[in-house]
């Protein structure tokens, strides 16, 4: 997941993997801004968060339900 302590979507979506326990590794753009261009060529936008699953699939900005329906259907 890429994202930054200052977006509240970023924090939504990390506490629904939180709560699911779902393992994932995070990538702090506040931390390192070099990584921005990563998250912006997988997703071919600006915003964040950009969420990638081991499958190569992700989403971008996602709702609860729309991050729950992706997951469930990944079993995870």
């Amino acid at each position: 997941m890429y994202g930054a302590q200052w977006c509240r979507d970023c924090r939504r979506s990390k506490a629904v993997l939180d709560i699911r326990r779902v393992d994932f590794d995070y990538v702090d753009l506040e931390g390192d801004p070099t990584r921005a261009c990563e998250a912006e060529d997988i997703s071919g936008r600006k915003t964040i968060p950009v969420i990638v699953f081991p499958d190569g699939s992700h989403l971008v900005e996602p709702t609860n339900a729309e991050l729950a329906a992706h997951l469930d259907h990944r079993g995870l």
